[in-house]
Formats: C-alpha cells, structure tokens, sequence
C-alpha cells in the first residue's frame, strides 16, 4: 500500500495583506466598474487575510507581456519548487538521489524542456528519474498528483515518488483585464508550492505514513467553460462561470456521497476532512454535502486565511497541517479537490 511519508512547503517573499490589495483593486477597476464599492466586499467575504507573492504590488500596476510574465515564472518555479522539496526529504530522511519519479504538477506557466528537467539538474538527482509533468489540472492538481504517484507506486512497490506542485498564480494577472472574473482572482488567489513524498510498500527503511487506499476522478460533461484560462496575447485570462456556486451545490453532493457508498461508508465514519479551500463558499459547501459542522475544516480555513488559494498547491499545505497534527491508526480521511473541467478527486487515505 502507498504511503504518504512527508509534506514540503514554500512561499515567495511578497506578503501582501488583503486590506492593501483591495485598496489596489479599487483604484484600478474603478473606471470599470461605477458599483465598485458594492463589489470590493468579496475581498472580506472571501476570508482571506493575506497572500504571498513572487512579485511585489506594484509590479500588478503595470502591464507586462506574456514572455515577461512567463520568464518570471520558470525563475519563480524552479526556486520554490527546491525549496519545498528540500523541506519534505529533511522530513522524510531521504535524499534526492532516494528520488525514482517526479509528478510536476502546474497551471500558471509553460516551459519546454519541463520544471522537472530543471529540479533533477538544480537537485542532483538521479540522471535516470523518471518524470510526468501535468498541466492544466488547476485547483484539483494536488490531489490527482497524489492520485498518479499512488498509482505508481502501488505498480513499482519499492519506488519513491515526488509530486511537487508550484503555481505562479500572480504572475498570470492581467492588467488590461478589468472584468469581474480579473477581479474575483485578484481577492483570492496567490502563489506557493509543496512537494510530498509517495512510498511504496517495498521502500527499503520504509517510513510510516498514512495509507491511499483509493482514489476516484470525476469530470462532469459539458462544464469546460466553468473556469479555466482563456490563452490570449497577454498570457492566461481567468475564466470563472456565474454557476460555479449552483453546480458545486448540485454536483458536490451525490458525488461525494456515492465514492463513500462505493467503500460502505458514510461521512460519519471519516475522521480527518483534507480540503482544498478554493473559497470560504467551497468549504461551507464540503460541510452541508456532508451533514457536517465546518469547524471540521479548521485547517482548510487556516490555510485560506493565510495563504488564499494557491491552486494545485492548496490542499497539500492542509495536508502537511493535517499530518503534523497527527493520524491515529486506523482512522479515515478524505482528500479532496474541485478543478477546471468541471472536475473533482477524492482519496481515501487511513493512519
């Protein structure tokens, strides 16, 4: 059985209080909107009370190309990238050489050869580690990350497998953007990145960790245009859908509820919720799919408070709060994360 054997994290070293950035946001969208002032509440609805960014304000108030912002962020990933790897082998007790495959998970950028090429050059590692970049996942990139390193190594039982997960999500800002969406993303999203290690059951001085017993991915037909990123000449333009809230209402549920019936069990019998907190609303609405109270998603809302949403990276900062806060043998816990597509990944995971 795979284990979950040490989470790492890093952050860049711009922190922004949300207070300032609204203030931005007013001053910028403005001449956009006359309602501003009934819009800027969503940056205190959104319980975010501050981010962590590559670049500083000022670097949002002007305009930038898309090979400026794209240069930022191979520079951006690659740092952040190591310094999370790092932190999760100190904790593991492993080193990079110990590396046999890296799932390079990220949405806000593009490089050819990939991150991962990088990482194995930057780190030393094994000129024969396998890699898998994956792009394009969004918000539910961490956890099937974690899906396809379980995979891995349940099928090669004595590998060590990295995910690593770097969004940039700042540098995608778009200046020349002054639509709602732009203006949604600019109160919630920031940048960050972890690395978590996936052993298999044949790892020679195998560490504990808790166990993914399964995993399930669901994509709803028809939800493309739900959110996303709109590639124009200015880089990634956000796409955020007016349903979104209806159809995490309408779909969440059923879908949560038939992966547990699927393993005859009911929300009751989950001990640890390791969400990713795409908002406050997101996780209110984990907690009413569930019948359960939201103080259960401490983490996830401790996270959001003072991280915001970092995308794909998001859920693996409550999971590394999850795990310093301990498993008791036996317990259950259900990682989960929605994305572009529209889609969702669970994983049940027991201590």
């Amino acid at each position: 059985m795979s284990r979950i054997v040490a989470v790492g994290t890093s952050l860049p070293p711009y922190i922004l209080r949300q207070e300032e950035i609204s203030e931005f946001a007013r001053r910028l969208f403005s001449n956009s909107f006359r309602d501003i002032d009934r819009l800027l509440p969503v940056f205190q609805n959104s319980q975010v009370e501050m981010r962590h960014f590559c670049v500083p304000l000022e670097w949002f108030g002007e305009p930038h190309s898309f090979a400026e912002k794209n240069s930022l962020y191979q520079e951006c990933a690659l740092r952040l990238s190591v310094e999370a790897i790092k932190d999760c082998l100190e904790k593991a007790g492993r080193t990079a050489q110990e590396v046999d495959h890296i799932f390079f998970v990220s949405t806000t950028g593009m490089a050819t050869p990939s991150i991962d090429s990088r990482i194995i050059n930057e780190m030393g590692m094994n000129i024969h580690t396998k890699r898998t970049p994956v792009w394009g996942l969004g918000c539910a990139g961490g956890a099937a990350g974690l899906s396809r390193a379980k995979e891995y190594t349940t099928a090669y039982p004595e590998s060590h497998a990295l995910l690593v997960a770097v969004e940039c999500c700042g540098l995608t800002f778009q200046h020349e953007d002054k639509s709602k969406s732009n203006l949604v993303a600019t109160s919630i999203f920031a940048d960050g990145a972890a690395a978590v290690l996936i052993e298999g059951d044949k790892c020679e001085g195998r560490t504990k960790g808790p166990e993914i017993l399964h995993t399930m991915s669901t994509l709803w037909p028809e939800t493309e245009d739900v959110m996303g990123w709109d590639i124009n000449e200015h880089g990634l333009k956000v796409i955020f859908s007016r349903d979104i809230p209806s159809l995490v209402d309408k779909l969440l549920k059923p879908n949560i509820h038939s992966y547990l019936e699927m393993h005859q069990l009911q929300a009751s019998d989950i001990t640890h919720f390791i969400t990713h907190p795409g908002g406050r609303k997101v996780i209110e609405a984990y907690a009413e799919a569930l019948e359960i109270n939201i103080g259960r998603f401490a983490h996830a809302l401790d996270i959001l408070r003072r991280c915001g949403n970092m995308s794909s990276v998001t859920v693996l900062f409550v999971l590394k709060a999850f795990l310093e806060k301990g498993i008791g043998e036996g317990e259950l816990g259900l990682i989960t994360a929605l994305g572009p597509g529209f889609s969702s990944e669970l994983l049940l995971i027991r201590g």
